[in-house]
């Protein structure tokens, strides 16, 4: 498979898959997509669907990474990212959710990030060590570290933004050691964003460094994630009968959601999809006025979404070739403030004893504003925001013992301003370390 740059219209610099991985971002600052979409059969997917998630994941990573692996190292690969399952539960009368949160860090990142790590372990083959740099508000950072500790050859730089994610997710990103090496920005997570382009679009540096990123901007994170789409449906399929559901996606840097849009143009059936954000609600605002309007992000309590200039929104004007009418005929928006969602976690708690977390609330204050019939995506453990659960709950819950191990142990980070020639230093002395 051959993969282009967003802004590369012409199609005139295809680049490989490991060029493309390898590079993260393209040369020309557009995000690599692949050279065609391709067509699944739905009764392939039901098929292996119903025998494990693995199995359904290696059928449709074989669309896209068949030509560039053998069959038996993607199988493999596949199987050792997804050991975990996901499912589909019931939240109320006719209402459902896609828990994403049962892999290693309690957060959807684990899709992509796994699969990730497991891919660039055989892509790269290389005596030269290979920089994964990432930005995080939140579980991504903690996804990727898991996702990529103690890969050969890998050394794995998270930025994170200082006092701006819970402390539970600092510890998952600050305790592992080894080929992690987290570094605490002064400021918010589109410094951390900015800082992760900054490097990048740097050709001098990144002659001498080869540096990547793990963030949903790289084809490695991003195409994996659109495989649970199909394995929702599935569910919902046998739970319903139905085939045409409205999915919908808390979103903040919306990797997540073009992802779905990616799995619905290789044919999953749907009717539609809904944006579902906290207070930077650029993208629905978007759909409602047609102006994009990228600002600095607002802090909220589901800070995972806490973006105000999302990377793959380019990718989502791309897989609608830029038609404002046919992206608003498939995608809603929808915004919370803190007190909606808070409101959420509760109504949820009180009707159906659902303890959520609060940015899968957001999906499920977006599904009852619009009665659609479909489902959530539940995108983290309610434990990972404990304090903001007890508090609008009135009690603890139990914290899972894998949450548990990270916040015994002691975190290890770089500080750092905002400064790219400051992280450029750091990333020099991990490479020679």
């Amino acid at each position: 498979m051959i993969y282009y740059s967003t802004r590369d219209k012409e199609r005139l610099h295809p680049y490989s898959l490991k060029e493309a991985a390898f590079m993260g971002l393209a040369p020309d600052g557009g995000l690599f997509v692949p050279e065609r979409i391709p067509a699944v059969d739905m009764a392939v997917v039901e098929s292996k669907a119903a025998e494990s998630y693995a199995e359904m994941a290696c059928y449709l990573a074989g669309l896209f990474f068949g030509e560039d692996e053998p069959e038996t190292d993607l199988r493999r690969m596949v199987f050792n990212a997804y050991n975990f399952d996901c499912s589909l539960v019931k939240v109320g009368e006719g209402k459902f959710t896609l828990e994403l949160f049962h892999g290693p860090t309690f957060a959807f990142k684990d899709f992509g990030a796994r699969f990730m790590g497991g891919m660039l372990g055989l892509l790269n083959q290389s005596a030269e060590d290979l920089v994964v740099l990432t930005a995080t508000s939140g579980d991504t950072g903690s996804a990727v570290a898991a996702g990529f500790y103690n890969v050969p050859g890998i050394k794995v730089v998270v930025l994170y933004p200082n006092g701006k994610v819970s402390d539970l997710q600092e510890s998952q990103m600050t305790t592992l050691g080894g080929n992690i090496r987290p570094v605490r920005v002064n400021g918010n997570f589109d410094d951390c964003q900015a800082l992760v382009k900054q490097v990048f679009n740097d050709s001098a540096f990144r002659s001498h460094v080869n540096v990547t990123s793990a963030n949903s901007i790289n084809i490695l994170r991003w195409i994996p994630q659109s495989f649970y789409y199909f394995y929702g449906w599935c569910q919902w399929k046998k739970a319903t009968g139905a085939e045409l559901p409205t999915i919908v996606v808390p979103s903040g840097n919306y990797g997540n959601i073009t992802a779905g849009m990616l799995a619905h143009a290789m044919g999953l059936p749907v009717k539609g999809f809904v944006a579902g954000s906290n207070a930077n609600d650029v993208v629905p605002e978007y759909l409602q006025t047609g102006v994009y309007n990228p600002r600095e992000s607002v802090r909220t309590i589901a800070n995972a979404m806490d973006v105000g200039a999302p990377s793959n929104f380019e990718r989502m004007m791309y897989l609608y070739g830029e038609d404002f009418d046919r992206l608003t005929g498939e995608l809603a928006g929808f915004s919370n403030t803190d007190a909606e969602i808070l409101a959420g976690i509760k109504e949820m708690y009180d009707k159906f004893g659902y303890v959520s977390d609060p940015h899968s609330a957001v999906g499920y204050n977006a599904s009852k504003f619009y009665g659609i019939e479909g489902f959530w995506l539940s995108t983290a453990h309610h434990a990972k925001f404990r304090e903001v659960i007890a508090d609008t709950l009135g009690r603890e819950f139990p914290i899972p013992e894998g949450l548990q191990v990270a916040m015994r142990k002691q975190k290890h980070f770089h500080p750092m301003d905002v400064s790219v020639a400051a992280l450029e230093d750091y990333i020099e002395e991990c490479v020679r370390g």
